[in-house]
């Protein structure tokens, strides 16, 4: 495996020995950027605040790509401002080539590089075969988006240093320094402009490092180092395994069915890798990358491996005898279950269906993803047949449930929605028609259930009490999960369907609300409420209409005004406002509130909280669910022993 990355890099090294200045080719101006973020860091929202750092790591990245970085370090500062700096080639100093100023005269190269889009050595194949960074736009957008940006190369034995405010170079670029003359690299250090990204917005250190370890994970031998000064958080990743580290570590709390299969080769220019590996769990966990790139919308690539799975396992299914002639093929959904794999393409024309690379769609893509993996997998089944064997009957068992469930999903469909929930009139719906203005809150026990109906605008809000807890159903198939009466009614109520038959245009309520008691028990419902909807309705949460109620901890009484604590912390401050004489009354589940109390509070959206379930990162949402409602027990122990004070918001 490793001489195989050797001859790869070497290879590369061979293309890539002139990154000098006539490498950079500059493309366009860069007044469109301040004007209209979208174009080109996808808005001015909290992703398009983490998207400015993924475009300056994606350059190191890219360094390392080609065998030049070897570390790259990641520093928040406690102003919000960013150090990115990595030990690359540095960026080539000294006046451009081709590109002049408005005077005639030549550029600075590094001025071209960070003030013009579509700047970069990716362009004419001189200093780049592979890259990660979006099309060269990458540094110069965010040095336009920022406040103000400070350039440092370690180059050819100097220190050089240039500063910009919001993309514009302030003065010409200076030496002020020395460096050892094998000393080299580029250090780029900025602070997001607060006129551009308006909102109260800042990076979240969750988010960032579940972006730093899957680029750590397909650039096998880099050290990617990250450090919050915020906090005093700090972590370091560096995987020798590459892509297979990766599967072992999103299966660490599965029961694995063989060993990783890993594959990788050249085809065209093209390097492809795959690690596949099959599970005892009923999801899979396939994920996509191109030029270190989660394309988490998929594509050509992920296409490629998929059908060359399913093609393979039946093909070896019928060839041994585990398929008679009578049997129908495996389907799609029927080879994925358990499945958890890896696919990284490394392009050096990738085409993507947006600015923002979450789609990848050059088609020749397919075709050589499906030639890798289906040699490599089928050479894997031949050579281990115990493995095969566990693999088609994770298969078979799969194909039996998936009709059962079929029929079962068949038999709700055919009820009418008032027969198919438990009790007549469970639902207590509400008058408006049109989806958009509507809500649905789901909410735990009868007497809850009771204020909730009372309190509630009858015009536009919609209460759908269930009954204890529902199945949790990460540990079930789809045909069990179909028999439980809760999720059969929440079904209904919601009108989409599931599964395969699941169609957002039939949702009936625009906001789905949980609302489930601040204590053990609802958490817990809580939780297994959103295990349902991430594993079997994913659309609701990716969407926007799945939200979390916030009903008050605490009424404080005194004198004539009642005032109501959502936090620990806000009940102390109204305590300490009015004095002790207050009467505290501590809210141990929503049945204890009146239905105007549980209005004003909870469900009036003048005054509620609702807190928007969103999953960032399917990855990181995966590994939580499959941990905290999986078979394992000793990592969901160890994670609720971790967690433990932070646990308020553990379900979003």
């Amino acid at each position: 495996m490793g001489d195989h990355l050797e001859a790869f890099v070497a290879k590369e090294k061979v293309q890539t020995v002139d990154y000098g200045v006539g490498s950079i080719q500059a493309l366009e101006g860069i007044e469109h950027v301040r004007k209209r973020p979208g174009m080109y860091v996808g808005g001015t929202d909290i992703k398009a605040l983490h998207h400015l750092v993924y475009e300056v790591v994606d350059n190191a990245i890219d360094e390392a790509l080609m065998g030049f970085c070897t570390k790259i370090s990641v520093t928040i500062h406690p102003d919000s401002s960013v150090t990115v700096e990595d030990n690359g080639r540095g960026i080539p100093v000294g006046p451009h080539p081709t590109k002049k100023d408005a005077h005639g005269k030549p550029m600075e190269t590094v001025d071209v590089v960070m003030t013009v889009i579509g700047a970069g050595g990716k362009f004419g194949g001189g200093g780049y075969k592979v890259s990660g960074g979006l099309h060269g736009v990458g540094v110069s957008a965010v040095n336009a988006l920022s406040e103000w940006m400070v350039t440092e190369v370690k180059r050819d034995g100097k220190l050089w240093q240039q500063k910009y405010q919001r993309g514009i170079p302030q003065g010409p670029i200076k030496q002020i320094g020395k460096v050892a003359k094998d000393d080299s690299g580029t250090k780029q250090t900025f602070k997001f402009d607060k006129v551009i990204f308006t909102e109260d917005i800042d990076y979240r250190f969750d988010t960032l490092v579940q972006r730093f370890r899957e680029m750590a994970f397909v650039t096998r031998g880099v050290t990617l180092e990250f450090i919050d000064e915020r906090n005093d958080r700090e972590m370091t990743f560096y995987f020798e395994g590459g892509i297979t580290s990766f599967v072992r570590y999103l299966n660490r709390n599965r029961e694995n069915l063989h060993p990783v299969v890993y594959v990788e080769k050249e085809i065209e220019g093209v390097g492809i890798e795959a690690a596949v590996q099959y599970t005892d769990a009923y999801t899979e966990s396939i994920y996509s990358f191109a030029n270190t790139i989660n394309t988490i919308d998929g594509g050509t690539h992920l296409t490629g491996l998929r059908s060359s799975l399913t093609r393979v396992i039946n093909d070896y299914g019928r060839k041994n005898g585990f398929l008679k002639d009578a049997d129908p093929n495996f389907s799609g959904d029927d080879t994925r279950e358990g499945l958890t794999a890896i696919v990284s393409v490394k392009h050096p024309g990738p085409q993507f269906e947006s600015q923002t690379k979450v789609k990848l769609m050059n088609p020749e893509v397919q075709t050589y993803v499906t030639q890798v993996v289906g040699e490599a997998f089928s050479t894997f089944l031949e050579e281990n047949p115990q493995a095969a064997k566990a693999i088609i009957a994770k298969c078979l068992t799969s194909a039996r449930a998936r009709d059962a469930a079929r029929k079962a999903r068949d038999l709700v469909i055919r009820k009418s929605a008032l027969e198919s929930l438990t009790l007549p009139g469970k639902l207590a719906d509400c008058s408006e028609r049109d989806s958009s203005k509507t809500e649905l809150y789901i909410v735990e026990g009868d007497s809850a259930g009771g204020s909730a109906k009372q309190g509630r605008d009858r015009h536009f809000q919609a209460i759908l009490p269930l009954r204890g807890k529902i199945m949790n159903t990460e540990r079930a198939r789809l045909d069990k999960i179909l028999s439980s009466n809760e999720i059969k009614a929440l079904i209904s109520a919601l009108g989409t369907g599931i599964g395969d038959n699941f169609d957002i245009e039939g949702l009936r309520y625009g906001r789905v609300i949980i609302m489930t008691d601040a204590d053990v028990d609802g958490s817990h419902i809580r939780t297994l409420l959103l295990t349902f909807f991430f594993r079997y309705m994913p659309q609701l949460i990716e969407e926007g209409h799945l939200y979390i109620a916030q009903p008050p901890l605490y009424r404080v009484a005194h004198k004539n005004s009642v005032k109501y604590a959502y936090t620990e912390k806000e009940k102390d401050k109204i305590l300490k406002d009015v004095g002790e004489k207050a009467s505290l009354q501590r809210y141990k589940g929503l049945g204890e509130m009146n239905p105007s109390q549980l209005w004003e509070t909870t469900m009036n959206p003048e005054n509620r909280t609702l807190l928007l379930v969103t999953v960032e990162d399917a990855a990181e949402a995966d590994r939580t669910f499959d941990m905290l409602m999986g078979d394992a027990v000793d990592p969901r122990r160890k994670f609720i022993q971790t967690h433990a004070k932070a646990v308020r918001n553990l379900d979003i």
